[in-house]
């Protein structure tokens, strides 16, 4: 029996068609919500501190399918949009298929990263201290229905994307 190899697997992607009015949404705006999600979702994580290896720096989350862009920082012991016009210190990249399969733990970091399903660009040991930060969190519980939606949607993704 012949084994697949990652590059031969389908990887499902959002539909373009969807993709189109999502890329008019602007950056700072996306960016701000999802701070506003990730503050309360990782709110004992902050208040423990375990997020200061962001302070004074950036991140850019692209989600290449839907054409979504994210720039985070903390500031203040608090995730925030970043908004300047600088460089961002690090990058993760990848389409919305992959970041769910990360979000609902069907898939594990380093098998995400290994086979440049998501890809870091920028400041690797920024990037390390992320992937461990992700790989140690424990929030299943915290997210309740909203797994449950997410897991929802990566089935669908998966299925007709």
């Amino acid at each position: 029996m012949k084994q697949a190899t990652d590059s031969q697997v389908r990887h499902p992607k959002f539909p373009a068609p969807l993709a189109s009015p999502l890329a008019l949404i602007p950056t700072g705006l996306n960016s701000a919500i999802l701070a506003k999600v990730l503050n309360r979702l990782f709110a004992p994580e902050l208040t423990e501190g375990e997020l200061d290896f962001l302070a004074g720096r950036s991140m850019q989350i692209k989600v290449l399918d839907t054409r979504l862009s994210y720039r985070l920082t903390l500031t203040g012991g608090r995730l925030m949009a970043f908004n300047r016009s600088e460089p961002e210190d690090l990058s993760i990249e990848g389409n919305l298929y992959d970041f769910l399969l990360l979000a609902t733990r069907r898939e594990d970091t380093d098998t995400l990263f290994f086979n440049r399903r998501l890809k870091l660009g920028g400041d690797t040991e920024l990037g390390l201290y992320v992937k461990n930060f992700l790989d140690g969190l424990e929030i299943e519980e915290r997210l309740g229905p909203l797994l449950k939606l997410l897991n929802s949607a990566t089935s669908l993704l998966g299925r007709f994307g």
